[in-house]
């Protein structure tokens, strides 16, 4: 079971790596974040840039390396470190974006499987 939760969390993370890679155009950003200052918009394309990259990384991850993150010590503590991270970002969803609009709740579930994706195989 815990294989299986892996490769479903790989194709999480891919999902979300390909989405990030949508921003610059769904957000407008070469026009919206121009607003904001230089300093602010560099800020966020290199934090989505990152972001990105982490989800590549944690999807090849959970392909090529499945058996230590499952069996090790070091692997539980990585699972339990993305799990965290997505349970982090889920109660962020609430403070930030509040839960008023359809999109908002549905994220908030979305990041909420993220989470119980890598934390069900430590358990």
């Amino acid at each position: 079971m815990g294989k299986i939760l892996l490769i479903i969390g790989a194709i999480y993370h891919f999902a979300f790596a390909y989405y990030h890679t949508t921003f610059w155009k769904q957000f407008d950003w070469n026009t919206k974040l121009k607003k904001s200052g230089q300093i602010n918009n560099a800020i966020t394309r290199v934090m989505n840039l990152c972001l990105i990259y982490i989800f590549v990384i944690i999807g090849v991850m959970s392909l090529l390396f499945a058996n230590d993150l499952l069996m090790m010590r070091l692997g539980k503590f990585i699972l339990a470190a993305i799990s965290g991270f997505w349970f982090i970002r889920s109660v962020e969803q609430i403070i930030y974006f509040k839960l008023e609009h359809h999109i908002s709740r549905a994220l908030f579930f979305v990041f909420l499987a993220g989470g119980i994706i890598y934390l069900l195989p430590i358990l």
